[in-house]
């Protein structure tokens, strides 16, 4: 189970330091995104087997990323988790709609987060 290949798109290099540790000690594999289209683009080629994406990124948002995996021949079946400071009420539901299929609070509860991912993987049998 734990050989799946992450995608993390994030710009906050700090936090994909820290994302990527906590899964690679776990025996994931951990791509890394800085931005938008470039994370579009490694999912493209490497076809992940999840996808945690932050939200508020540079260039194109998470939801809007989203809605492009959704769109996109061979990753409308990845799981995308949302990572995202936004708490707001609403903001959850609108992640969602957008085509994510789960939603981790910012800041990270690394205890949580191998856990989480997990769940994702298991959902669609990966």
């Amino acid at each position: 189970m734990n050989d799946a290949h992450v995608l993390y798109i994030e710009d906050n290099p700090e936090n994909r330091l820290l994302v990527k540790r906590v899964l690679e000690a776990e025996g994931y594999s951990v791509a890394e995104a800085a931005d938008g289209p470039t994370g579009l683009e490694m999912a493209t080629q490497t076809r992940p087997d999840l996808i945690l994406l932050d939200i508020n990124l540079p260039e194109i948002d998470g939801y809007d990323l989203a809605r492009c995996f959704r769109d996109t021949p061979g990753l409308q079946q990845v799981p995308i988790l949302a990572i995202t400071a936004n708490v707001m009420q609403g903001d959850r539901e609108r992640t969602l709609a957008a085509g994510c299929d789960g939603y981790i609070q910012k800041p990270i509860d690394v205890d949580r987060l191998p856990d989480q991912v997990r769940a994702a993987l298991q959902k669609t049998g990966t």
